[in-house]
Protein backbone atom coordinates (compact mmCIF):
# COMPACT_ATOMS: atom_id res chain seq x y z
CA UNK A 1 0.00 0.00 0.00
CA UNK A 2 1.28 3.42 -1.03
CA UNK A 3 2.16 5.93 1.80
CA UNK A 4 2.41 9.94 1.66
CA UNK A 5 4.75 11.90 3.83
CA UNK A 6 4.67 15.61 4.01
CA UNK A 7 6.91 17.34 5.62
CA UNK A 8 8.27 21.08 6.77
CA UNK A 9 11.85 21.26 5.81
CA UNK A 10 12.44 23.95 8.30
CA UNK A 11 16.20 24.54 6.66
CA UNK A 12 15.04 24.39 3.04
CA UNK A 13 15.75 27.88 1.79
CA UNK A 14 17.48 27.35 -1.64
CA UNK A 15 18.23 25.11 -4.58
CA UNK A 16 21.28 23.51 -3.49
CA UNK A 17 19.06 22.11 0.13
CA UNK A 18 16.02 21.57 -1.97
CA UNK A 19 18.22 19.61 -4.12
CA UNK A 20 20.26 17.48 -0.83
CA UNK A 21 16.05 17.16 0.21
CA UNK A 22 15.03 15.37 -2.67
CA UNK A 23 18.32 13.31 -3.09
CA UNK A 24 18.08 12.06 0.71
CA UNK A 25 14.54 11.36 0.03
CA UNK A 26 15.24 9.46 -3.39
CA UNK A 27 17.78 7.18 -1.20
CA UNK A 28 14.85 5.67 0.62
CA UNK A 29 13.77 2.43 -0.82
CA UNK A 30 10.58 2.48 -2.32
CA UNK A 31 9.85 5.99 -2.74
CA UNK A 32 7.72 6.53 -6.31
CA UNK A 33 7.46 10.20 -5.98
CA UNK A 34 8.78 13.91 -4.54
CA UNK A 35 6.65 17.20 -4.75
CA UNK A 36 8.63 20.29 -3.50
CA UNK A 37 7.47 23.18 -2.53
CA UNK A 38 10.27 25.78 -1.81
CA UNK A 39 8.34 28.62 -0.96
CA UNK A 40 5.88 26.96 1.62
CA UNK A 41 9.79 24.66 2.64
CA UNK A 42 7.01 21.34 1.97
CA UNK A 43 7.93 18.33 0.63
CA UNK A 44 5.65 15.86 0.06
CA UNK A 45 7.01 11.90 -0.78
CA UNK A 46 4.76 9.18 -2.18
CA UNK A 47 6.08 5.28 -2.52
CA UNK A 48 5.72 1.75 -0.74
CA UNK A 49 8.45 2.87 1.71
CA UNK A 50 8.68 3.36 5.26
CA UNK A 51 7.53 7.26 6.17
CA UNK A 52 10.04 7.03 9.24
CA UNK A 53 13.04 6.12 7.18
CA UNK A 54 12.43 9.12 4.56
CA UNK A 55 12.14 11.61 7.21
CA UNK A 56 14.93 10.20 9.29
CA UNK A 57 17.48 10.34 6.06
CA UNK A 58 16.18 13.80 5.52
CA UNK A 59 16.83 15.05 8.92
CA UNK A 60 20.54 13.53 8.64
CA UNK A 61 20.95 15.34 5.10
CA UNK A 62 19.50 18.69 5.44
CA UNK A 63 18.44 19.27 9.13
CA UNK A 64 15.40 20.44 11.14
CA UNK A 65 12.11 18.79 9.65
CA UNK A 66 8.70 18.66 11.13
CA UNK A 67 6.20 15.91 9.63
CA UNK A 68 2.55 17.56 8.93
CA UNK A 69 1.17 14.49 7.80
CA UNK A 70 1.42 11.05 6.99
CA UNK A 71 -0.87 8.14 5.89
CA UNK A 72 -1.74 5.84 2.89
CA UNK A 73 -1.65 7.88 -0.45
CA UNK A 74 -4.75 8.45 -2.26
CA UNK A 75 -5.02 6.15 -5.09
Amino acid sequence: MSQKVVMKVLTMADEKTRKKAMEAAADVLGVDSIAVDLNDQKMTVIGEMNTDDVVKKVREKVGKVEVLSTGPAAT
